[in-house]
């Protein structure tokens, strides 16, 4: 049980609602519910943020909790680009309960992380988890069949700054949106498919999106991307494809060259196998090894 402040639990109602959001990039906001800017722990919390808190829900015991809190974009500190972009992935956010007539008398209420946010043309709406969420991520190494590294890591060993892996051009055409062409610099359809596209230059400057699929057409490489740009993506801007893998041995072997460093299982027998009948006298199917 924690020990609150006095002047949080007398009859006067000064008390504010405030959150803190410490982003992986060192940047540190916060807002309140109050009509005027509380400060403490020197940390201006912006009023009319247009945060609000829609709903909450805490389990007991290690069931988890998770808060939804809205926002209007009132704020200029919060903007849509900066939310597409990924800044606030992961972010570790906090509640604090303050008295706005002494703001040095506060007290911390939860502290979670920034988990889904979905965003719109009027606003978003971000779920908050609880550090007890952290407790029901798998830890460890998984057995499967595909590469549990991702290309480029650590684990893979790969460097992804040679000509093999990247495809470096201005875009020829795009819906400004979610899919673009380049000149395919003569990289085969499905090499960049599951990477990464950087942009350089333009309105999105900077931003990464995940790419989902890459075809070639008429000698121009034609990509998808999951997620769709803050802003318009124009004709003449200069964007960076990095290379994307599969997972699977095979196109460690072949594309890569990398089957060393293969971080998978690929002769673990699937569902399939384990779930199908066994006919009398099937060769192989003697309880001995599948691979001898």
């Amino acid at each position: 049980m924690r020990d609150l402040p006095p002047s949080l639990t007398g009859d006067a109602a000064t008390l504010a609602l405030c959150w803190r959001i410490m982003r992986r990039d060192g940047v540190v906001l916060g807002f309140t519910q109050h009509d005027a800017d509380v400060v403490f722990g020197g940390v201006v919390h912006q009023a009319r943020s247009g945060l609000d808190v829609e709903a909450a829900r805490s389990l007991a015991g290690f069931g988890g909790s998770e808060t939804v809190v809205l926002g209007a974009l009132v704020s200029d500190s919060v903007t849509m680009a900066d939310i597409l972009a990924g800044l606030y992935d992961h972010a570790t956010i906090e509640t604090w309960l303050a008295d706005w007539s002494d703001p040095a008398q506060s007290v911390l209420l939860d502290c979670g992380s920034v988990g889904r946010i979905e965003a719109s043309d009027h606003g978003f709406k971000v779920e908050v988890r609880s550090v007890i969420d952290q407790l029901m991520q798998p830890q460890g190494r998984l057995f499967q069949a595909h590469c549990s590294a991702d290309l480029g890591d650590k684990r893979c060993g790969l460097a992804l700054t040679g000509p093999s892996f990247r495809l470096e051009g201005v875009v020829r055409a795009t819906d400004g949106r979610s899919t673009l062409n380049l000149d395919s610099g003569g990289f085969a359809a499905d090499h960049f498919s599951r990477g990464v596209l950087q942009v350089l230059d333009g309105a999105n400057a900077g931003m990464r999106v995940d790419i989902k699929t890459h075809d070639v057409v008429s000698g121009q490489a034609q990509i998808s991307l999951w997620q769709s740009f803050a802003s318009p993506l124009n004709v003449g801007d200069r964007v960076v494809a990095v290379a994307g893998c599969d997972k699977t041995a095979g196109t460690c072997q072949t594309r890569f060259r990398n089957i060393a460093n293969f971080r998978g299982f690929p002769r673990m027998p699937g569902n399939d196998l384990l779930l199908r009948r066994v006919n009398d006298g099937e060769a192989g199917m003697d309880g001995g090894s599948l691979f001898q």
